[in-house]
């Protein structure tokens, strides 16, 4: 199939102005047209007079199966009931419709879908700060915060900071982590080991899951220790 499309080109040549007619003949446009008629196609559904294949397989409003029959008396049956007769499988022979509230279907579909958003959750690492002197209660009001954390399925960096001479004691750093992960170990494992840079110390753990998961734990530097 050839499609002829029509242009007007406006010349160069100074002092004309009318516009000169183009004819451009274009081959593949079988092609083409199927193409965008396929892609309109699968855009929408169906209701109604927009169904005009002669037969359909018809389940009424109740999901009972009232087999293939005249579209024309289909779409009279969903218009006693005060209804739509909706396609709901297209791409089969004869095609599949229901009686149905139309209106009140795609309310519930576009429900569906924001409950199914909202219940989709994006995983973020949080951080917790801690001393290697750190108080009592300021421990348990962290691990508090750790906890909530990984409850709701996010990652929890823990970062020990060291100042002055509390460099002289980094294996205290290696012991407060240790005792985060046993506190941690029934609902989160370590994804990435107890690492030092600097005056830091930090481990990473994340939330159990079915999967497999990285345990144990070792410590390492990322610089010789003292």
């Amino acid at each position: 199939m050839n499609v002829l499309v029509r242009f007007h080109l406006i010349p160069y040549k100074t002092g004309q102005v009318e516009p000169l007619p183009a004819l451009f003949i274009f081959t593949g446009g079988e092609q083409i047209k199927e193409k965008f008629s396929t892609e309109k196609r699968e855009k929408r559904t169906r209701i109604n007079d927009m169904i005009r294949i002669p037969e359909v397989r018809v389940i009424d409003d109740n999901g009972e199966q009232l087999g293939v029959m005249a579209t024309e008396d289909a779409r009279k049956a969903a218009e006693e009931k005060g209804l739509d007769l909706v396609e709901i499988a297209p791409n089969v022979r004869p095609p599949v419709c229901k009686i149905m509230d139309f209106g009140k279907f795609k309310y519930e579909q576009s429900k569906k879908v924001r409950e199914s958003k909202k219940k989709q959750h994006v995983t973020h690492l949080k951080e917790i700060k801690l001393r290697p002197k750190i108080e009592e209660h300021d421990l348990v009001f962290k691990m508090k915060n750790a906890e909530k954390f990984l409850e709701q399925k996010d990652r929890v960096k823990f970062t020990i900071v060291f100042r002055g001479r509390e460099m002289e004691h980094v294996e205290k750093g290696y012991e407060l982590l240790n005792q985060i992960t046993e506190n941690f170990s029934e609902i989160a494992a370590i994804e990435k080991s107890a690492i030092r840079t600097g005056r830091i110390i930090s481990m990473i753990m994340g939330p159990r899951s079915d999967k497999k998961t990285k345990k144990g734990g070792g410590s390492e530097d990322a610089e010789d220790k003292d």
